[in-house]
């Protein structure tokens, strides 16, 4: 059974046909929110940024939210690919006992164990990836705006849960309770446009990369919000899926080069709160020159547990079951990038693309 299906939008099946794919036609690179779903793309990360990538010699941006944003910053490693073995291996075995008297860890004790794992990972090598000589890092995270804007249970609560009701009607309403900041490498700005929501845009720093990373992967509830990042307005930073799920960008108005999007699945969702509304999931002409990379449902049904990781397995699941699955479904992944690999090989075949 294939274990890897190749989306593509017009534009770039149109590229497809009267060129095939190299390197230097990829332009951008985003990676999605959606926790240990991400887990599903290790190989297909070592491959790109490992071996087919650094065959180009142009400026590729790599957009990231959540644990996209940390496996975007991964690939700006000395070495990506131990760097992405480094990632996986952190992310499958992290665990945090609860404090006692709880069931489960405090947001404070996981942002604190959180910041440490960055630290460790990127630290040494920060210089060096703020100052890479082609690839240009964007990492997204939601600052919270009117009562978001400061911390607190019950503030946050009521926040999130007028930000959900108002999304419910027009995605639109999202900009009332947050903002998206983008946090940048120097060099050559977004090759897009963002005016869907209220942006903002913040030079990405030694004094606040490991902020910034942290604020992208800040789970309401389950993280601590992270206050008042250096260089950006002031005020508590969450989640970067919170307004960009899946990163549903207008792709399609960059002057040059193609999108390509290795994803956990085939629909490209934009904000975390639209993944109950499925009207909100289809294509768009934005995603036409975009080449998106995913795994096959029915091969995903033959994992352990008959899906990918996913975030409910931290209770679902003991530890002593969550980390064997989670190896098991990571090392099954290879197969993807396997096919990737031979697909490029082969010339890049059209009768095995499909329609975004």
């Amino acid at each position: 059974m294939k274990a890897l299906r190749i989306y593509a939008g017009e534009k770039a099946l149109r590229h497809l046909q009267a060129d095939g794919l190299k390197p230097q036609d990829i332009h951008l690179i985003p990676a999605a929110a959606g926790g240990p779903k991400g887990l599903i793309l290790h190989h297909l990360d070592r491959q790109l940024f490992g071996e087919w990538l650094p065959q180009g010699a142009h400026t590729v941006h790599l957009v990231g939210a959540s644990i996209g944003a940390w496996r975007m910053a991964t690939a700006l490693m000395a070495d990506p690919q131990r760097g992405f073995d480094l990632f996986a291996q952190g992310y499958i075995h992290q665990h945090y006992e609860p404090e006692p008297g709880r069931k489960l860890p405090s947001a404070r004790k996981v942002s604190e164990g959180f910041a440490q794992a960055l630290e460790g990972m990127f630290g040494p090598e920060l210089p060096g990836m703020l100052a890479h000589p082609r690839y240009q890092l964007h990492v997204l995270t939601s600052r919270g705006r009117q009562i978001l804007r400061r911390a607190g249970r019950v503030r946050t609560a009521v926040g999130m849960t007028g930000l959900a009701l108002g999304n419910v009607l027009s995605r639109r309403s999202v900009g009332l309770f947050l903002e998206r900041t983008v946090f940048s490498t120097p060099g050559p700005a977004l090759p897009l446009s963002l005016r869907d929501q209220p942006t903002r845009h913040v030079p990405l720093t030694g004094e606040n990369f490991r902020e910034a990373v942290q604020a992208s992967c800040t789970i309401p509830f389950w993280l601590e919000p992270v206050r008042d990042i250096p260089g950006a307005v002031p005020g508590a930073h969450w989640d970067g899926g919170l307004v960009d799920y899946h990163l549903h960008w207008p792709y399609a108005s960059m002057p040059t080069g193609l999108v390509l999007y290795p994803h956990f699945q085939r629909q490209v969702i934009p904000g975390w709160l639209d993944k109950t509304l499925k009207w909100r999931h289809a294509a768009t002409p934005a995603l036409s020159n975009m080449i998106l990379l995913a795994p096959n449902p029915d091969w995903v049904a033959t994992l352990p547990g008959g899906k990918l990781p996913d975030r409910n397995d931290f209770t679902a699941l003991s530890v002593n079951e969550r980390i064997p699955r989670w190896t098991q479904a990571v090392a099954r992944s290879e197969q993807m990038a396997d096919e990737w690999r031979a697909w490029l090989d082969a010339g890049c075949p059209l009768d095995v693309v499909h329609p975004i």
